[in-house]
């Protein structure tokens, strides 16, 4: 229930108005009923002020460039749903409310923490990660002993770590890390009694490591990699009797060894000291019964390796450029869970046994990788016949001179076999012949569905995993779906792994999607919040094998998008609800006497200065070329909006042809009441699309504030949407020639809002009914209701390579960076239009039937069949100009963004394959050459593309000076 404030100018001018109606004396009574219950709910539910004094300290020290804390200056943070706030009546002796909770994860907030939160007395949760924060972290958080979880990562906070936050002695997880905290690890994080996990990878941090941590007697995780660490390892950590996963990595241990205690360490499952500059020999971890990785390399260890067993859970064991010498011991054929054995550049001789392998059972997912590169094995005893789970990498070794070991050479070469796991997406089984699921509120079909072609809206999470035990996850992928779907008690087909990627450290990152249960198409808003909040307050039961998780964005998206998990939820007390309840009531029944009275006598007079405040409204902006329409000359140009001139709709409501006063006709952009922007926000819309003037984009012809009417009209586009064309309906075709004349098109449009336009825009909604074709089949993109101006350079003359946003944008289109990140550079449209090119060889949506354009494209180009699955309706085409434009699309479509070409370097590709092209329509409106199938090469023209596509130049900036461009609905 949302709560109310009253103004202190209220109560006296509204009872002079009710008392002038309904008598004096019972305005009395019932004026103080009201206002004695009023009294009593500020009395119940009032939040501790020198709590709210401290929010508003935290708020001002915030920059909220989206406006997400807007509602802070309205009422009462626990009683009127404050963005991101979460209060509890614990007690208090006073009935105050205070607040337990502060979630504020990926909210693009920058800015600096307030010492204020140190007042927070009661604060349980404090979560700030993945937003631009600076400054240092605050010393007066230390102060809050009630504080379980601190999240902090994802940041740019810099400074020292204060000794005052050594004493939070009820905090479970300390998460820090990916900022730039410099200076040395406090001793006094020694008192930290309850702490599980210490995550401070990527900072600055340096100097010796406290041996006081050794005190931590319920650490679970201890990551300290990429750091600026120095002195030696302390010893005293193997009497650390819960340890589990001890990462190092990148420091600078010089000299140091591994104190041989840490073969004592019986909980560690991970221990990880790659790049640590460390000295001496390598412990024997035989005794630790479920160690599962170990990771040694890069560093300068010499001896050999301890021959005894290790753990029967080992999956991964890297001892790789260091110099250890003797025999790769035996011992390894004994490991049934081993996926890698990296032991490249190292000092050992002997021979390698076949055994490693052959006493493994192999699944179909199953992997091993065995380098041995650069060291001086000999033999292989055993027979030679790996079977096609085993890569083996024998590179630099005197065994590759052995011509008596049969296929030896295929192992001794420079790319024997790749040691990275691909960027796999889950492909839905089985075909749904039905038709597609409706993409308009982001349905697809459930892929394990005991129903079959079940439709349904995900939950879309991205979600990373910090420090998993494992090397290769094929193998583990079902256990890690029953790890997941057990964690939030939902059935194992409700979770889809739409894809994962290994990152740096290593980690490793996903995609996941949760669906409804059969037979409900979303999740309702109570398990919406059960689902996010186990995420967001890591209440996961620990998982040895796939180590921390961090959470990375939890996107509601579609039916999902009116919620905000940082919002809803709060938990008030019964107290607080019946009380407001009866001054509701009270209020209501109070109202509802004399509303119809005030009402009929305010009504003209409200109206009158509705129509001031219209009229001020539309005399507060005047652009150059735009005009100013009224309600009723759109009302009347549609017929009132009659359906019969409806001719597209969208989640921003609909739009109509219109034919204006002096015949022209226009189509009429109407936003749906819960589309409406602010009127500050809709008008400085209209001046950005004012500027922007190009020959491949649309211009804006007028807009309409008035009744409550939101509206851009633009000029109607005869030909429709590139969509319209290449749907399988479209009873008129695009050769070839054409749809790489809108592609360029298209490009040379997008490149100008990346380049020219002043400010620079990113569009974030490229798709095929965004781009719009004039009666020449010109195109020209639309639809700029979710662009963004592109950063500009801070005060030192930075420039900002990304753009922090709310995830926004269409199914299919989105680039998968952009969704997991919220960074929109300007590759994300590169990747969207790159999905428009593979609908244009293709005549497939991006997707259909649970299928993915990007997915299925390359499978076909890699597979050899690429031709296969163009569109058969663009007639003949020279093969070397479609592979190329093939090539172009795939290459705009890459998981990475620097992968992907720039807009300069599509549209200059785009030139060079028209220029290749040998002829051409030369009426591309002519409905026998054009629309219509061609059969054979001999159709063509003899008029050459380039005279009809290919600029002189690649700039996007093909201005043209008083030319008003088209647009129809999408």
């Amino acid at each position: 229930m949302e709560g109310f404030a009253l103004d202190s100018s209220f109560l006296p001018s509204f009872s002079h108005q009710v008392c002038k109606m309904v008598g004096l004396r019972y305005c009395i009574f019932v004026f103080a009923t009201a206002i004695h219950c009023y009294m009593l709910v500020v009395v119940a539910q009032i939040t501790d002020p020198s709590e709210v004094s401290a929010l508003i300290s935290v708020k001002g020290s915030l920059i909220d460039s989206l406006k997400h804390l807007k509602g802070w200056k309205q009422g009462d943070p626990c009683t009127s749903n404050w963005t991101g706030v979460f209060c509890h009546k614990e007690g208090d002796p006073n009935g105050y409310l205070h607040v337990r909770e502060l979630h504020f994860m990926n909210k693009n907030l920058s800015g600096s923490l307030a010492p204020e939160l140190g007042q927070l007395s009661h604060l349980r949760i404090l979560n700030f990660m993945w937003n631009d924060l600076t400054g240092s972290i605050p010393k007066e958080i230390g102060s809050i002993k009630t504080l379980r979880l601190l999240l902090l990562n994802g940041n740019q906070l810099s400074g020292s770590l204060a000794d005052e936050l050594g004493y939070l002695s009820n905090l479970n997880r300390f998460q820090i890390d990916e900022n730039q905290i410099s200076g040395e690890i406090p001793k006094s994080f020694s008192n930290l009694n309850r702490i599980r996990h210490i995550h401070f990878n990527n900072n600055s941090l340096s100097g010796q490591i406290p041996p006081e941590l050794s005190n931590l007697s319920t650490i679970l995780h201890l990551l300290l990699d990429n750091n600026n660490l120095s002195g030696y390892l302390p010893p005293e950590f193997s009497a650390l009797p819960d340890l589990k996963i001890l990462q190092l990595d990148n420091n600078n241990f010089s000299g140091s060894e591994i104190p041989a205690a840490y073969g004592n360490l019986s909980s560690l499952l991970k221990l990880s000291l790659r790049n640590c500059f460390l000295q001496g020999s390598v412990p024997d971890f035989s005794r630790i019964g479920n160690l599962s990785y170990l990771d040694l390399s890069g560093n300068q260890l010499s001896g050999s390796i301890p021959q005894n067993k290790l753990s029967n859970n080992m999956t991964t064991i890297i001892l790789s450029h260091n110099r250890l010498n003797g025999s790769v011991p035996k011992s390894f054929s004994l490991l049934p869970s081993l996926q890698k054995l990296s032991l490249e550049n190292n000092f050992l001789n002997g021979s390698i046994s076949t055994d490693i392998w052959k006493n493994k059972t192999f699944t179909t997912t199953s992997r091993l990788v065995i380098d041995l590169r650069n060291n001086s094995i000999s033999n292989i005893s055993g027979a030679f016949e790996p079977p096609v789970n085993v890569t083996l990498r024998f590179q630099g070794n005197p065994i590759c001179s052995d011509s008596s070991i049969r296929n030896i050479d295929q192992y001794c070469g420079p790319d024997s076999g790749s040691d990275d796991e691909r960027n796999n997406s889950t492909n839905p089984s089985g075909v749904c012949p039905i038709q597609a699921c409706p993409t308009d509120n982001y349905y697809e079909f459930v892929p394990e569905s005991p129903q079959p072609c079940f439709c349904a809206s995900p939950l879309r999470i991205g979600y990373r995993l910090k420090s998993p035990s494992i090397s290769y996850f094929d193998p583990y992928k079902q256990l890690f779906e029953l790890y997941v779907t057990s964690s939030l008690d939902l059935d194992l087909y409700q979770l889809r792994i739409d894809s994962y990627l290994w990152e740096k450290g290593p980690r490793l990152r996903m995609y996941l999607k949760l669906f409804p249960v059969v037979g409900v198409n979303t999740f309702n808003e109570s398990e919406i919040l059960r689902i996010s909040e186990i995420f967001a307050s890591w209440e996961f039961p620990g998982s040895g094998l796939f180590g921390p998780y961090e959470l990375l964005n939890f996107t509601l998206l579609g039916p999902y998008s009116y919620l905000n998990p940082g919002i809803e939820g709060k938990k008030e007390s019964q107290g607080v609800l019946i009380a407001w309840i009866v001054a509701a009531g009270v209020f209501a029944a109070f109202v509802s006497t004399v509303a119809t009275i005030l009402i009929t006598r305010r009504r003209a007079k409200y109206q009158s200065i509705l129509s001031g405040k219209r009229l001020s409204s539309r005399l507060s902006i005047k652009v150059d070329g735009v005009k100013c329409f009224t309600f009723r000359e759109l009302a009347s140009a549609t017929n009132n909006f009659d359906s019969s001139t409806q001719v597209g709709e969208g989640g921003y409501g609909s739009v109509y042809r219109g034919i204006l006063a002096d015949k022209t006709i226009v189509a009429v952009k109407r936003a749906k009441e819960g589309s409406l922007q602010g009127q500050k926000e809709f008008l400085t819309e209209i001046e950005l699309l004012s500027r922007l003037h190009h020959r491949n984009l649309v211009v804006l012809l007028g807009y309409c504030d008035e009744e409550g009417e939101q509206m851009l009209v633009y000029e109607f586009m005869p030909n429709g949407t590139l969509r319209d064309w290449l749907s399988a309906k479209s009873k008129r075709n695009l050769k070839f020639g054409v749809r790489l004349g809108i592609a360029l098109g298209a490009s040379k449009g997008i490149l100008y809002l990346h380049t020219e336009a002043d400010p620079p825009i990113f569009h974030r909604d490229i798709k095929a009914s965004n781009i719009l074709l004039d009666s020449k089949l010109t195109a020209k993109v639309a639809d700029f209701g979710l662009s963004r101006l592109a950063p500009v350079q801070d005060d030192e003359g930075v420039l900002p390579n990304h753009v922090s946003t709310m995830v926004k944008g269409t199914p299919g289109y989105l680039d998968p960076e952009y969704f997991l990140t919220r960074k929109m550079t300007d590759k994300s449209d590169v990747y969207s239009l790159g999905v428009v090119f593979l609908e244009i060889l293709t005549g497939m949506h991006p997707i259909s039937h649970g299928k993915n354009i990007v997915r299925e494209v390359n499978m076909a180009h890699k597979s050899g069949i690429m031709f296969s699955i163009m569109d058969n309706s663009m007639g003949s085409y020279p093969s070397e100009c479609a592979e190329k434009f093939m090539a172009l699309a795939l290459k705009c479509c890459q998981h990475k963004p620097e992968d992907r070409p720039s807009m300069l370097e599509v549209v200059r590709t785009l030139e060079t394959i028209l220029r290749m092209m040998p002829y051409t329509d030369a009426n591309p409106l002519d409905t026998k050459s054009s629309f219509g199938e061609t059969t054979s090469s001999s159709s063509f023209s003899n008029t050459k593309s380039g005279d009809l596509f290919v600029s002189s130049t690649v700039s996007g900036g093909d201005l043209i000076s008083g030319v008003t461009l088209n647009i129809t609905p999408r």
